[in-house]
């Protein structure tokens, strides 16, 4: 369920690398994150806001569930508390994965340019100088820009232009792990503590929460993402009220054909 707010961060790496390349040249904007460790950072945001979303989603859908079929509190508290431990666990796992691969791509493409650049500077500095020309320079300010960053630091040059890598702000995957079972939990919280009010309102008490509640986490996706506001908020809310109402559909069927 926490893909629904993927699609407005998926821009948060290509986000880094501009920032990156623009920290290299000085860009001219003192409110833009021309600074280290923007990698690091949004990846936290990244997975912060899909864990919480996805806590959001899951334990209410869960709970929802179980309260449509049952008023048992005990039982309501038992499913939501085993759909959270289980739900952060596996959110850490995954992230963890995922960036471990991705941080093991990056060390492996790192080695490849330090060894090429080693073995054979000079076709490295043309592959440079062509890259700013592709970029619109011409030939003889690529060169020029070329050689001086490749007397700064050739690696960083390289990375830069070639893989928009920064060698100092590869992501952390315990980072990632953490913030995401720890944005899971929080927002698994809201779930368990509305589901917990008297029967008479409890559900439609969850529904209003859930859906203001990943409204939000929609709009700080895209805002992280950089996309649209409105059509990231309506996406999240959308996908969680039709997973609320299906188990609750559910839920309410299974109670009923129990209590038959």
């Amino acid at each position: 369920m926490g893909d629904t707010g993927s699609d407005d961060l998926t821009t948060s790496g290509a986000a880094a690398d501009r920032a990156a390349a623009d920290e290299a040249v000085g860009g001219p904007h003192p409110d833009e994150p021309h600074r280290g460790g923007l990698a690091q950072r949004l990846n936290w945001l990244r997975a912060g806001v899909l864990g919480a979303n996805d806590g959001i989603v899951s334990v209410a859908a869960v709970v929802v569930g179980v309260a449509g079929a049952t008023s048992s509190v005990p039982a309501i508290v038992t499913a939501g508390l085993a759909a959270l431990v289980g739900g952060a666990i596996s959110m850490a796992l995954g992230e963890y994965v995922s960036v471990s691969s991705q941080r093991d791509s990056e060390r492996s493409l790192i080695a490849k340019e330090r060894r090429e650049l080693a073995e054979m500077p000079e076709e490295e500095l043309d592959e440079l100088t062509g890259l700013y020309e592709q970029r619109g320079l011409t030939p003889a300010t690529a060169r020029q820009v070329a050689v001086e960053l490749t007397a700064h630091d050739a690696l960083a040059a390289h990375l830069s232009a070639e893989l928009g890598i920064d060698q100092d702000d590869v992501v952390s995957p315990w980072h990632a792990a953490l913030a995401s079972a720890v944005a899971f939990t929080c927002g698994a919280v809201l779930p368990m503590l509305t589901i917990l009010l008297p029967e008479a309102v409890r559900i439609p008490v969850t529904f209003v929460a859930v859906l203001v509640a990943l409204a939000v986490t929609g709009y700080v996706a895209a805002w992280i993402g950089g996309s649209s506001r409105g059509r990231a908020m309506v996406r999240v809310v959308v996908g969680g009220a039709l997973a609320l109402a299906a188990t609750f559909i559910v839920g309410s069927l299974l109670g009923t054909s129990v209590a038959g």
